[in-house]
């Protein structure tokens, strides 16, 4: 009990409740700071004013700024409460979770919410998203830490709201409505989509993308490559390690992005033509997903990471 009580006490969350006025006043300052940063693109001034990790490599961020910058430029910006979080200690903790706000007898309330964090070195954390109303809706998430008396940009996300005009509330009703069909693999990548939707970072949820995670685990399928899961796909008597399966939007088109291994894809019209066999070949086996979907990307990736797609409409596939 004496150990756990000391796990629990090395990461505490305040929200903004919690937060004296001079706290709370620092924390807007420096979300519009940075948000006025990334909304002109000026990924150098947000770097000096990076914490050192994150400043000496940069380029991740510099190029999440310029691609989200011409949605952020012009919009109406308004920020969220933020969550100061405090983790305590004098080594790196392993999986630091962050418990913030009021907890009821079945979990999360609708204000609060929990951010779990690995390799954590201890120090004083900030979470501050913002919402951009502009032509697209956008969420942008800055990580702060403190250093001395100062708020240092430790991380920064930014994504659309919506995906093809539709929120996390719409994709969560075609979920279910799949679900109600027995189509459980367009529920399971519908359910995830919602949730992505809702959470503005990876590292955080709440009630919403909780209850999300609960009503869609018993779907997960064991024969696509989601959830961190690879699955063969034998096509003419060859083996494809099918490596990872997502939606993704296209112009205006919901598509499916399925990803698998390959030693090389030097051969574009080689791969061109694999990449075709495999889509036809989980079409055929999973027709359900022309339904969810307006087309189906193949991509072939090297081990390094390098790769080569092909889109096809589902329309086009016999």
């Amino acid at each position: 009990m004496l150990a756990l009580s000391a796990a629990a006490s090395a990461q505490t969350c305040l929200t903004h409740e919690d937060l004296d006025a001079n706290t709370l006043n620092a924390l807007h300052a420096a979300g519009q700071k940075f948000y006025n940063l990334a909304a002109k693109g000026d990924s150098s001034g947000m770097q000096a004013n990076a914490i050192s990790s994150v400043a000496s490599d940069f380029g991740g961020i510099a190029e999440a700024v310029k691609e989200s910058q011409p949605s952020l430029a012009g919009a109406a910006m308004t920020l969220r409460p933020p969550f100061l979080l405090k983790a305590e200690g004098t080594e790196r903790i392993a999986r630091a979770e962050f418990l913030c706000g009021v907890f009821g007898k079945s979990g999360q309330t609708p204000d609060s919410a929990v951010f779990t964090i690995p390799n954590l070195p201890p120090g004083d954390y900030a979470v501050v998203i913002a919402d951009a109303a502009g032509k697209i809706p956008f969420t942008v998430s800055f990580v702060l830490q403190k250093e001395s008396n100062d708020w240092k940009l430790g991380g920064y996300y930014a994504k659309p709201s919506q995906v093809v005009g539709h929120d996390g509330q719409w994709f969560l009703e075609r979920a279910r409505e799949f679900k109600a069909k027995g189509k459980t693999r367009d529920a399971w990548l519908y359910f995830t989509q919602a949730r992505e939707l809702f959470a503005p970072v990876p590292f955080m949820s709440t009630m919403v993308t909780d209850k999300i995670y609960d009503e869609s685990q018993g779907l997960q399928p064991t024969d696509l490559p989601v959830a961190g899961n690879s699955v063969d796909l034998v096509v003419s008597g060859k083996t494809y390690k099918l490596t990872a399966m997502y939606p993704v939007s296209v112009g205006d088109d919901l598509d499916l992005v399925v990803k698998y291994a390959t030693a090389s894809v030097a051969n574009t019209a080689q791969v061109y033509q694999e990449n075709v066999a495999v889509i036809k070949a989980l079409l055929a086996k999973f027709p359900e997903l022309r339904e969810g979907f307006q087309g189906m990307v193949a991509r072939a990736t090297e081990p390094s990471g390098k790769d080569y797609g092909t889109l096809m409409a589902m329309k086009d596939v016999p």
